[in-house]
C-alpha cells in the first residue's frame, strides 16, 4: 500500500477515524491510538463554525486534543461561506489543529432540513463558497472534506462535488457510498468511491461505508482503488479495531488480529469510562456518558437482559467495575460481533428546505440557524 498523504501529513497506514457526534471525543482517540501505537488519523467530532467563533463552553472542551495526538484533525460543519472562513482562520491564529476536515456527509433531518450536511453539495456554487474561504484562510493546513453521493439516487452529486473540491485546492476528499436518503440502510455503494477516484486522480480518495473488519478495508481499497479508508460504525464498542487494521496493512494477517475475551473487553469498558470521567473532569458524568458504548462493547456475548441494563445505567466506575465482574468474563469473543453494529435506518425521503432542489446552481444561501445547534449534534 502507498503512503497517505495529508498535506504534510503521512499517514501509514492509510486509516482515519471518521468524526462522530457524541463519539469520537478525545477519550475515544486516545483508545484508538493505544490500540494502533499511534498509526492512522484520528478525527474529532463535528465542530460546529459558529459555536467556535463564538467560543461556546462545551465547543472549546471538544477542541482539546491530547498532547499525544499528532496530527491535531478538526472536523467542522458549517453553511456560511463567511463564518467559515472566521473559524478557520481562528484554528490557524491560535494554532487548534494541524488538519481541517470540512462536514457535508451529515443525513440528519435537524442538519438536512435546513440546508446543511449531505444536502449542501447539492448547490454547486455554495460548495465551491465555503471551499474556497476555507482553503483560502488555512494557510499551510491542509483542509479536506468528507461528503456522500448525494441527495437520493435521483440527485447525486459527489462527482461534481469532486471536480470542485479539487479546483478549490482541498487537499483529499472522503466518499460515504450511501446517498441521504438511505441514511445507514442497506450496503455503501463501493463502485462509487471507484468512478470518484477516477474522475479526481489529482488528489487522494478514501473510502468509507461497511467496514466492520480490517479485511473489509484492505478489500475495499483493492476493489476501488482509493487511497485510503475511512472506519466509522465498525468501531463502536471495538476501538482495538485499529490494532487489527495495523496488522492488515503491515501484512502481518488475520493470527494478529485481536479476539478479546469478555474479561479483556471489560478492561477496555473501564477504562475508557475512566477516561471520560478525567476529560469532563467528573467521574459520575464520564460513567454517564459512557452508558451508550456499553451495547456496543457487549454486543454478542452472554450477558443478560437484566445485567446489561444495569451496565447501562450505572454511575461509578466502583460499581461499573461491579457489575462487570459478575459477568461469565471467560467468554471468547463470539462469532459475528465483527460484523455491523450502529445505526442502520434508512429515510423514505430527505427533509431539505423549501424548493432546495429547483437549481443546484442557484446562489442559494442558509439561514443562521442552520447552526443553532451547538456542536457534536
Amino acid at each position: 500500500m502507498t503512503q497517505l498523504k495529508i498535506g504534510p501529513h503521512s499517514v501509514q497506514p492509510p486509516v482515519v477515524l471518521a468524526p462522530m457526534a457524541g463519539i469520537t471525543n478525545a477519550p475515544f482517540r486516545t483508545l484508538c491510538r493505544e490500540f494502533s501505537e499511534g498509526k492512522g488519523l484520528f478525527v474529532s467530532e463535528m465542530i460546529t463554525t459558529r459555536a467556535l467563533v463564538e467560543r461556546n463552553e462545551k465547543t472549546m472542551q471538544l477542541i482539546h486534543f491530547d498532547e499525544t495526538e499528532k496530527p491535531r484533525s478538526i472536523q467542522l460543519y458549517g453553511v456560511d461561506p463567511v463564518t467559515v472562513g472566521q473559524a478557520v482562520r481562528m484554528i490557524v491564529a491560535e494554532d487548534l489543529a494541524d488538519h481541517i476536515d470540512l462536514n457535508f456527509g451529515c443525513p440528519v433531518p435537524k442538519v438536512t432540513r435546513k440546508g446543511g450536511g449531505s444536502a449542501l453539495p447539492y448547490k454547486r456554487n455554495l460548495l465551491r463558497s465555503i471551499l474556497r474561504e476555507a482553503v483560502g484562510n488555512a494557510g499551510a493546513l491542509p483542509v479536506t472534506m468528507k461528503m456522500r453521493k448525494g441527495i437520493d439516487d435521483d440527485h447525486l452529486t459527489y462527482l461534481d462535488a469532486g471536480r470542485i473540491a479539487v479546483e478549490e485546492g482541498v487537499t483529499a476528499i472522503a466518499l460515504h457510498g450511501r446517498t441521504a436518503a438511505q441514511h445507514y440502510s442497506g450496503t455503501a455503494d463501493w463502485e462509487a468511491i471507484a468512478r470518484l477516484k477516477e474522475a479526481v486522480p489529482e488528489i487522494p480518495v478514501l473510502g468509507n461505508g461497511d467496514i466492520w473488519s480490517a479485511g473489509d478495508a484492505v478489500r475495499m481499497m483493492r476493489e476501488t482503488g482509493c487511497d485510503g479508508v475511512v472506519v466509522g460504525r465498525g468501531c463502536l464498542g471495538r476501538p482495538w479495531l485499529f490494532g487489527d487494521l495495523v496488522a492488515a496493512f503491515e501484512g502481518r494477517g488475520e493470527a494478529a488480529y485481536a479476539r478479546p475475551t469478555l474479561k479483556e473487553v471489560g478492561r477496555v469498558m473501564l477504562r475508557h469510562a475512566e477516561l471520560l470521567g478525567e476529560w469532563l473532569g467528573n467521574e459520575q458524568r464520564g460513567v454517564i456518558d459512557f452508558r451508550k458504548h456499553v451495547a456496543w462493547y457487549t454486543k454478542g456475548f452472554s450477558v443478560g437482559s437484566e445485567l446489561r441494563k444495569k451496565l447501562a445505567i450505572a454511575s461509578s466506575l466502583d460499581e461499573l467495575d461491579a457489575l462487570l465482574s459478575e459477568l461469565d468474563l471467560d467468554q471468547p469473543w463470539p462469532a459475528g460481533a465483527d460484523g455491523p453494529r450502529g445505526r442502520t435506518s434508512g429515510r423514505d425521503r430527505v427533509v431539505l428546505p423549501d424548493g432546495w432542489l429547483d437549481d443546484p446552481y442557484d446562489c442559494a444561501t442558509v439561514g443562521a440557524d442552520a447552526e443553532l445547534d451547538t456542536s457534536g449534534g
